[in-house]
């Protein structure tokens, strides 16, 4: 195998393996379609595009997704470097201004002495050493040749987007500042509290909304980390009250009391001039958006900027095809990378980049491939993504997919602590490159 490595695809997967094996001496030759070819949820130029939201999830140690990052961290992570730069206050959650975090990225990317950069749409699959990191909406030619590569049809889910207001047009004589139990500042979310008298009528419009059509949509195919509103509604008139729009630790400063449901919005920049509605993903028509979150207290007057949006993902069938690498099992040296994995989540796609970019430079240095193992939140989804399973669906990072601890613990958080401490020791102990 050649020693420069074709990386396709500059999204956070993408950046992240070429910055791994760059990081490592590895030459690195990335390819990006934009800003000449963009797809249906992309606007911006700059690498490492957020499309669904700014957040990253929990940043406590004691979380799936807190420690998948701490354990990418430990591994030289770009996108965590990225995120700690250009963070905005979010409670417990790690959450980014989108444009500062892109820019962030595509400036460590395009300024490393062993990184090109080349536009272009590729449409065949790269000699090795090589991974394709070109996301899930990736189709044309080059789906068409990852399908005959693999001998598969790839699969298929929906991805929905949430709306995003204007932070001047809440109106804070409804709404008040809190996070949910006073975590991060104590004030990093705007809520919008509900009696039960709104919340029914809330719900009642929602389920009379009319939709946007989606080709070839059906309601089996959403997964349920991105699952619309409208669609977690059809399931029982409470479902969302014990859901994204659950009040308990959200209690009203004004009146003490807990609301029968609260909407909550994030910051979604680093002026804080605009906000997303939280677990709002959907398909209504825009009309539709205007109408009914209108009815959510504070939110009567509000300025949407970018409306909720819903677009198609792909996912290829991993198992039996990757190894926990992500590498072709019947193709050494070419590896994938990103949610087209079967990954689902930005750090969980950035991480799967990760481990590829550190698998491939292990090999091209004539060293053994990383073994992280299901003790790692990182290596478990490597696990889950190369295991046999009777229905494969993507899989966010959760302590289901770690190896189980032995003994028994007295609470969850000390469990959580000790997946953390056996985690990041065994990563400590690796023979990496």
């Amino acid at each position: 195998m050649s020693k420069t490595v074709t990386v396709v695809g500059a999204g956070l997967a993408g950046c992240e393996a070429a910055w791994a094996l760059a990081n490592r001496g590895i030459a690195v030759r990335l390819v990006e379609m934009k800003p000449e070819h963009k797809s249906p949820a992309h606007h911006s130029d700059d690498f490492g595009e957020l499309v669904c939201s700014n957040s990253l999830k929990a940043m406590r140690i004691d979380s799936a997704a807190g420690l998948l990052k701490a354990e990418m961290r430990q591994l030289g992570s770009l996108i965590l470097q990225a995120a700690q730069e250009t963070s905005v206050p979010a409670g417990g959650a790690l959450a980014v201004d989108r444009a500062l975090f892109s820019a962030y990225i595509t400036e460590k990317i395009r300024s490393h002495p062993a990184i090109s950069v080349e536009h272009a749409r590729v449409e065949q699959i790269p000699d090795s050493p090589a991974i394709i990191a070109t996301g899930p909406l990736t189709d044309g030619a080059l789906a068409q040749a990852i399908a005959e590569k693999s001998g598969q049809d790839a699969l298929s889910f929906f991805d929905a987007a949430a709306p995003i207001v204007t932070r001047e047009s809440i109106d804070m004589d409804k709404a008040y500042l809190k996070s949910r139990y006073d975590r991060g500042d104590g004030d990093d979310y705007i809520n919008c509290p509900m009696d039960e008298q709104t919340y029914t009528r809330f719900v009642t419009e929602l389920l009379n909304a009319q939709t946007a059509p989606v080709h070839g949509f059906e309601e089996n195919m959403l997964f349920e980390g991105c699952m619309p509103i409208e669609s977690m509604a059809r399931r029982g008139f409470q479902t969302l009250a014990f859901g994204p729009l659950k009040p308990i630790g959200l209690e009203d400063p004004r009146t003490g009391k807990m609301p029968f449901a609260v909407v909550q919005l994030r910051q979604d920049d680093a002026s804080a001039s605009m906000y997303n509605l939280v677990g709002f993903q959907t398909r209504l028509k825009f009309p539709e958006q205007k109408r009914v979150f209108s009815l959510i207290p504070g939110l009567e007057n509000a300025q949407f900027v970018r409306y909720g949006v819903m677009h198609r993902n792909t996912y290829l069938r991993s198992p039996g095809f990757l190894n926990a690498n992500y590498e072709v099992i019947a193709c050494p040296g070419l590896y994938f990378a990103g949610q087209i994995t079967g990954v689902e989540g930005y750090v969980e796609s950035a991480a799967s980049g990760l481990t590829a970019g550190i698998a491939l430079a292990a090999a091209l240095k004539g060293m053994p491939a990383p073994d992280f193992t299901a003790k790692t939140v990182i290596g478990g989804l490597g696990r889950y993504i190369s295991a046999p399973h009777s229905r494969f669906d993507p899989m966010n990072a959760n302590f289901s997919i770690v190896e189980p601890l032995p003994g028994r613990y007295k609470n969850k958080k000390l469990k959580y602590a000790a997946y953390a401490e056996r985690s990041l020791a065994h990563i400590s102990g690796m023979l990496l490159p």
